[in-house]
């Protein structure tokens, strides 16, 4: 295949909540504030629990805003780049190490 065939070119704007994956942006938006709202109102006996809950809520959140942000203002230049790989990279990064502690918790109880 070729470079040219290859190519993919990125939505700017208002135009990125129209394509596809990218307007997964509003049900993130939806459901994180979601997950905000009902882990802060809940009683936990661990609040170290309730605490990595919403760290990973806001971290994985505020990735999404900076990357909507970017695709928004066109800082990718319409052109596919490494920021969408290395945000995939960090999201599935902290997916493993948030499974794994989690394993070895239930493991240890």
């Amino acid at each position: 295949m070729s470079s040219a065939a290859a190519a993919v070119s990125l939505p700017t704007g208002f135009s990125v909540l129209t394509t596809f994956p990218d307007l997964l942006f509003i049900p993130e938006f939806v459901f994180g504030g979601l997950v905000w709202i009902l882990v802060a109102s809940t009683r936990v006996a661990y609040h170290l629990l309730q605490g990595w809950v919403m760290f990973v809520s806001v971290f994985c959140f505020t990735l999404s805003t900076l990357l909507m942000c970017l695709y928004f203002c066109g800082a990718h230049g319409g052109k596919s780049s490494w920021i969408a790989v290395v945000f995939a990279f960090l999201a599935t990064l902290m997916y493993v190490i948030h499974k794994g502690f989690s394993l070895l918790r239930w493991k240890s109880s």
